[in-house]
């Protein structure tokens, strides 16, 4: 794995023909490990795919919280494609060269998508809050109509944001290592490879970091002091147990998207050096398992869902009955 053959643009760009992800260098039972991602992917899909069918299938659930469900699971079904085939083809196949164009891609597409994966979650806080703060206001403050239009703003923004982000990267020279010690093209890895100044990438990531995790979670901390001052002015204790269960569902999908992160930045912030293959490990969970569960978590805590898929069991018990008589 020498330095690919390179091409010079017109500034004096040194690019190479693409990289070499390395991934795991030590971890055992590496080709288990990536069975269990393709077994998860399946189900990533599988699940995803479903509840999108079933908020888009029953006009009951056009509401703007289904709305924000059906938008994270199209984000996780985007998200997990990002990573997921690539991890596949790079480890299990033993093809770990990508091509510069194709890298480049994948680290859009994996930040656009981690990026309105956390949007997503305080998109869902924000219904929560308004349910349980502003209860008689709820149908004028949080309309279908006002629902769309922030998520339209928040893909519009992430989207934005993660192209200018990915642009820049055109202006690195890489006459050195070509090898990614990640398992996809990530942007940090991806930059410290370079031989110029990558003194605004590290600034963009740095930034980007504080602003697509700490951002969101923030406004999700906030949300839920104001929905814990809101729920502890109610008298009757069922009603307070009754508003808190509408949450259980959201501070789950929370806990699996942020612990796992959260955590390896503290490490790493303390420590100052995270064993290579524990990071990618840690990073490769925390960004294919939230896909995964998100759509079973609100399955099973949402009855409205959970109603429609007993439904649905239902109706396909029944027809080979009515196929038979």
């Amino acid at each position: 794995m020498g330095v690919l053959t390179t091409s010079i643009t017109n500034d004096s760009i040194i690019r190479p023909l693409g990289f070499y992800i390395v991934g795991f260098t030590y971890l055992q039972f590496t080709n288990f490990y990536l069975i269990f991602l393709a077994v998860l992917y399946i189900v990533t899909i599988l699940s995803n795919s479903f509840i999108i069918s079933i908020i888009w299938i029953d006009h009951r659930l056009h509401t703007p919280k289904y709305i924000a469900v059906a938008n994270l699971a199209v984000v996780d079904l985007v998200f997990s494609t990002t990573v997921i085939p690539g991890m596949i083809k790079i480890f299990l196949i033993k093809d770990n060269f990508v091509s510069y164009n194709a890298c480049l891609t994948q680290m859009y597409f994996y930040y656009c998508f981690i990026s309105l994966e956390s949007f997503s979650l305080s998109v869902l806080a924000y219904d929560r809050l308004i349910a349980i703060c502003f209860p008689l206001r709820q149908n004028s403050i949080n309309t279908t109509t006002i629902m769309i239009s922030i998520l339209v703003v928040t893909w519009s923004f992430c989207v934005s944001v993660t192209v200018f982000t990915t642009i820049i990267m055109t202006k690195l020279s890489f006459c050195n290592s070509v090898k990614v010690y990640s398992y996809f093209c990530d942007y940090a890895p991806v930059f410290r490879l370079s031989c110029n100044d990558h003194r605004l990438q590290w600034a963009t990531a740095s930034a980007m970091s504080l602003m697509i995790l700490f951002g969101p979670l923030s406004f999700i901390v906030l949300s839920y002091v104001c929905i814990l001052i809101a729920v502890f002015r109610i008298k009757s204790l069922a009603s307070r147990y009754k508003a808190l269960a509408t949450c259980t569902e959201h501070l789950i999908l929370v806990a699996i998207f942020y612990v796992p992160i959260l955590t390896l930045f503290i490490i790493g912030l303390f420590l100052f050096r995270v064993d290579p293959d524990v990071r990618i490990l840690s990073l490769s969970l925390a960004s294919c398992i939230p896909p995964c569960l998100n759509p079973i978590v609100y399955s099973l805590a949402t009855k409205e869902i959970k109603n429609k898929i007993l439904s649905v069991i239902g109706k396909l018990k029944v027809a080979p009955l009515t196929g038979q008589a």
